[in-house]
């Protein structure tokens, strides 16, 4: 999409706001927004700004409420254990995690970047906020940071620096609860670092990374770093809506508000959409891949409208046909295939989640075993048996052959106690009658029942026999 009214500046699809003709790293200073839109992204950050730091400190049956442990391979979402076993359920969520996104951009751009992402979050209702308290708007900022080091510019950056690191750091322990738990969290730093030199050197990690992100990569994270943003050209067609300026009402643009020819368009190149923009870009040379659709041009631009007494809306959201030709969004074929692959992604996940066995069992023949004949003339064969515990309670469980008529024995004790969350393994010797079976391969089926002898879970495997 491409301004009519400015084609000499065609030139910036050639580089990007945050570096200079030298290739230098160019910083941005935006304006401090403020409208109706920014009001709402405002709630919508407090929400989750209070979500992610108070879940880990929630508990179901002992366990955390969510943890991704990628460390152990465990993760628990809203009480639900799963393991590794379960990895293909965590495989699909992923995957309609990514079918979501893409279908978002396709309808609605990358809204999501500038209203949900927790680096958009962070750096601008978190750490910019700081900034503006500590240094005042961008021209306080531009000023602080060309002028010469003296007790001003000292106190300020260090005061500024300083909060950023703390909170960098308190953000880190909060991160790497998410991931091995907050009671792990408080065990780590609680004790000398020798007891746990790995997860102390996570924290000095991830609080150095943090930091290092929010107060000097910053916006390059979005333009540079992001793998989604790189998709955000491929999926835009010219019926997503986005953000976008609408070029037909405001062009020819006219500066001199007391002698405005009859022709001019209401855009008056006041400059405050570019100054408000967190990544430097000016919204009226069309989509760039730079746009994170936080809509804070939205809000300047109504903010001038409104003081010129023009209708607001020069800057909205909207599809390119929305400008070109008045359309309004259509659900297209496009968004129609990644709808359906949706929500059939998400009844399969559905299903596959409310048929999960709590207890997993897995019965196997002793390796390089073969069957023996005993003194009674009944097969016998060795099975090594594997329970693996899903959820957050205790079972005793007796397996019973379900298949066939036989004798089943444990070597340890008659009974498997398996505790909440792990992994049992104990040795089973099964006899079967010789008339009772095939030649050769059998297919058995072992069930495991509770002490309410009701059947937990069941497995199959193999019986050999002459």
């Amino acid at each position: 999409m491409e301004n009519t009214g400015s084609k000499e500046k065609d030139s910036f699809r050639d580089s990007i706001a945050t570096i200079d003709e030298e290739g230098k790293r160019k910083w941005i200073f935006p304006t401090k927004p403020k409208g109706r839109l920014y009001n709402y992204r405002k709630y919508l950050s407090y929400l989750y700004l209070v979500v992610f730091f108070t879940l880990p400190f929630i508990k179901f049956g002992g366990d955390p409420l969510f943890m991704f442990n990628v460390l152990e391979r465990k993760f628990i979402l809203f009480g639900m254990i799963f393991w590794p076993q379960d990895f293909f359920i965590f495989g699909l969520g992923m995957l309609i995690f990514i079918v979501f996104i893409a279908l978002f951009t396709v309808t609605f751009g990358r809204v999501f970047c500038g209203w949900a992402c927790p680096q958009t979050i962070f750096l601008e209702m978190v750490f910019r906020k700081i900034e503006y308290w500590i240094e005042g708007d961008m021209l306080s900022q531009k000023r602080l940071a060309i002028q010469n080091w003296n007790f001003e510019k000292t106190w300020k950056k260090g005061l500024k620096h300083l909060i950023f690191l703390s909170l960098s750091i308190f953000i880190a322990h909060i991160f790497w609860a998410y991931i091995v738990s907050m009671d792990k969290v408080i065990e780590i730093i609680s004790q000398p670092p020798s007891e746990d030199i790995g997860g102390f050197m996570a924290l000095i990690i991830f609080s150095l990374l943090f930091y290092g992100v929010f107060s000097w990569f910053r916006e390059q994270v979005c333009i540079i770093a992001c793998p989604y943003g790189r998709l955000q050209g491929v999926m835009l067609d010219k019926n997503s809506l986005t953000v976008i300026y609408d070029y037909l009402r405001g062009e020819p643009r006219e500066k001199n508000k007391k002698q405005r020819d009859e022709k001019a368009g209401d855009c008056i190149e006041c400059g405050q959409c570019v100054d408000v923009c967190p990544t430097g870009i000016d919204i009226r040379n069309g989509t760039q891949l730079e746009c994170i659709n936080c809509t804070a041009c939205m809000d300047a631009c109504d903010n001038v409208m409104q003081f010129i007494n023009k209708p607001k809306g020069l800057i909205r959201i909207e599809s390119e046909n929305g400008i070109e030709k008045g359309e309004k969004f259509k659900f297209n074929i496009r968004v129609g295939a990644y709808t359906t692959v949706l929500l059939i992604l998400i009844g399969i996940l559905t299903a596959f989640v409310l048929n999960r066995e709590d207890i997993e069992a897995t019965v196997l023949r002793g390796k390089g075993q073969i069957y023996r004949i005993t003194a009674e003339g009944k097969v016998q064969n060795i099975y090594n048996i594997k329970l693996i515990n899903k959820t957050i309670d205790s079972f005793n469980l007796k397996p019973k052959l379900l298949s066939h008529t036989g004798t089943l024995k444990l070597v340890e004790n008659d009974i498997i106690s398996i505790r909440s969350q792990a992994l049992k393994e104990t040795v089973m010797i099964l006899e079967i009658e010789k008339k009772h079976l095939k030649p050769r391969k059998n297919e058995i089926e072992i069930g495991f029942f509770n002490s309410k002898n009701e059947l937990v879970t069941k497995s199959e495997s193999t019986f050999l026999a002459p």
